[in-house]
């Protein structure tokens, strides 16, 4: 039901592509979203616990920080059990990128300028060539360089920008240009300007993020407000939400920002009313419900819940499966956008539920159809004997 208006085209900044593991980042590969995990990297098996529940909720690429030799050695270990690539996060210390990148790291989050001398930095990009890493340039206005603070008097876009492109002509220099940047900083403005600019003055893949946006509910509507206001201008190739809570909820609200733009698409979308005394059911207690059951699906799929009939015909147009409040104990449900049925308030949840399943599969097994037969098709143009 999702085809697109003129007014909900994006058209996305043109940048390198680089590889973090198997996940293209930059050019026309999708927006990926990552998260960090907030265990002791040295307890491996908590670290692959936290990660596999990222997993479950779509996470693309994971961070992990990496501050001591302990956290290296278990590095290994959680890139062998875990199905997403893991990004080192390293700071200062040279040798921890060196065995991070050697334990199977896909991508090492680096300042180049804060590894030390020329050498290090040698050795790190060597590493990195050798090991088949790719690196992000990391900057943060809480700790910009000394030159830089000096320059400018105090962290704003411009020394963000300096800093980034400063980083990035050390790897340029050691013939090294499988990087993408962030220029992250807790204030919006100050990030979202810093963005807009270094996407200007050049093609490489960065990393967007509001850096300490804050607890989930505030952290949540900062980071929209700040990587939504980039996304829709073009700018990002990768996001991370920042959040004081746990990592499956910064993927959780990645991906429903990327939803909301229509950049890409993942599980159920649900559009539901805030409710009022017009509802013919409890609709916020049916949408947390339906939230919980439908987390599984990963089939894009958009589910209209409205309390009653004034905006629920009309939002039901535009969705897959649509449920509309009735009364006398019975509510309508919509299906591609036209009156299909009616059904019992008494077992609403489980029908709903039972439905987007049903489609899901559908959706699925037409896919997988249309998969067979272009395979089939491919098979039989590379067979001479069918010419």
């Amino acid at each position: 039901m999702s085809s697109y208006r003129p007014y909900q085209h994006i058209e996305r900044r043109k940048s390198r592509q680089i590889h973090v593991g198997k996940v293209a980042v930059g050019g026309d590969a999708p927006i990926s979203v990552q998260t960090m995990t907030n265990t002791l990297t040295s307890d491996a098996q908590a670290t692959i616990d936290q990660i596999r529940l990222a997993e479950l909720a779509g996470v693309d690429i994971v961070r992990v920080s990496c501050p001591d030799e302990a956290s290296t050695a278990a590095l290994k270990e959680i890139v062998h059990e875990v199905n997403v690539p893991i990004v080192a996060d390293i700071h200062f210390h040279y040798k921890r990128a060196i065995e991070a990148a050697k334990a199977g790291a896909a991508c090492l989050r680096i300042n180049p300028g804060n590894i030390g001398s020329a050498e290090r930095v040698r050795e790190v990009v060597n590493a990195a060539k050798d090991y088949g890493c790719s690196i992000r340039i990391g900057v943060n206005a809480g700790s910009l360089e000394k030159h830089l603070l000096e320059k400018y008097g105090e962290p704003n876009p411009e020394a963000l920008v300096e800093s980034a492109l400063e980083h990035a002509k050390i790897l340029q220099d050691h013939d090294f240009h499988e990087f993408k940047i962030s220029v992250k900083a807790s204030d919006v403005f100050m990030a979202v300007a810093a963005y807009q600019q270094l996407a200007d003055c050049c093609d490489h893949p960065l990393h967007i993020g509001i850096t300490e946006a804050g607890s989930k509910r505030a952290g949540t509507v900062k980071s929209s407000i700040g990587l939504g206001n980039l996304l829709w201008a073009g700018v990002g190739d990768t996001m991370r939400v920042s959040l004081s809570a746990a990592p499956e909820e910064e993927v959780l609200v990645g991906w429903d920002i990327l939803k909301s733009l229509g950049l890409r698409h993942r599980g159920v979308k649900i559009i539901s009313c805030p409710s009022c005394a017009r509802q013919g059911f409890n609709v916020v207690e049916t949408v947390q419900t339906l939230e919980d059951r439908l987390q599984h699906i990963k089939t894009p799929l958009t589910l209209s819940i409205i309390g009653c009939v004034v905006n629920g015909p009309g939002e039901a147009l535009m969705t897959d499966i649509g449920v509309t409040g009735g009364g006398s104990g019975r509510h309508m449900v919509y299906s591609a956008g036209r009156q299909d049925h009616t059904m019992p308030a008494v077992d609403m949840i489980e029908h709903i539920v039972d439905l987007v399943e049903t489609k899901v599969a559908a959706i699925e097994a037409d896919k997988a159809q249309t998969e067979a037969a272009a395979a089939a098709e491919a098979a039989k143009q590379m067979d001479p004997a069918s010419h």
